[in-house]
């Protein structure tokens, strides 16, 4: 797993730009059709949670039965629109099959994409985040959720959306906790930086646990 981050690369709290998860949809997917589906809170608890990191907390929203314990466990990564009402609802699905499901807003330290309608803006934001704080977050909900006490962390998955599916693949290649994946899309290789040094088909040989990638025609066609 990845060190703390470095003094030096730290925020300070009051530096966070996300403290808590916006309501509804992000702005950028605007407007919602009728049709979208809604997932109701019945019989779950759901909330916004706080997570300490290595240089504050940030939020997170939280599904999970309303009775029952030691229940497996899912993190949920966003896809560029950060955590907005659509990967909300994907918690309160999983919560409804009896998982405990937990989705960080990754971003919170570069900036609120749900408030942001140009694709172009959100895409300023994201480039700025670091795999190594992503994987650092991720880890750091994971022993909050081992802290919660209401987790059965020897069943542990992670499944991810576009820019999340990426992150699904790193994160099953660097936490030996993790059991399996479910990436939905998003790039198996790309330009390489030092804020993003791997890509899915940079870890392929040393990756030990099953992931599931649902990629169309089109995305594997452009691969080669």
């Amino acid at each position: 797993m990845n060190p703390p981050l470095s003094r030096s690369s730290e925020t300070t709290r009051r530096d966070f730009v996300v403290s808590t998860l916006s309501a509804g949809f992000a702005l950028a997917v605007q407007p919602v059709m009728a049709t979208a589906i809604s997932t109701n809170s019945n019989n779950l608890k759901t909330e916004v949670v706080q997570i300490p990191v290595a240089d504050g907390t940030i939020p997170a929203y939280q599904a999970m039965p309303d009775r029952g314990k030691n229940f497996p466990v899912v993190l949920v990564v966003q896809e560029i629109f950060g955590v907005h009402e659509h990967i909300k609802d994907v918690c309160r699905r999983l919560a409804k099959l009896g998982y405990l499901a937990l989705a960080p807003e990754l971003y919170a330290r570069q900036g609120d994409v749900t408030k942001l309608s140009k694709i172009e803006d959100i895409l300023q934001v994201v480039k700025q985040v670091p795999d190594a704080q992503v994987l650092s977050d991720l880890d750091a909900s994971v022993a909050y959720l081992k802290n919660m006490g209401q987790a059965d962390l020897s069943k542990l998955a992670i499944t991810g959306f576009c820019w999340g599916g990426r992150i699904v693949w790193l994160y099953a290649n660097h936490n030996p906790q993790v059991k399996a994946g479910i990436a939905w899309y998003g790039p198996l290789t790309g330009e390489k930086t030092a804020l993003k040094p791997q890509f899915p088909l940079d870890i392929t040989s040393t990756l030990k646990v099953p992931v599931l990638g649902l990629y169309s025609n089109f995305q594997v066609k452009e691969l080669y």
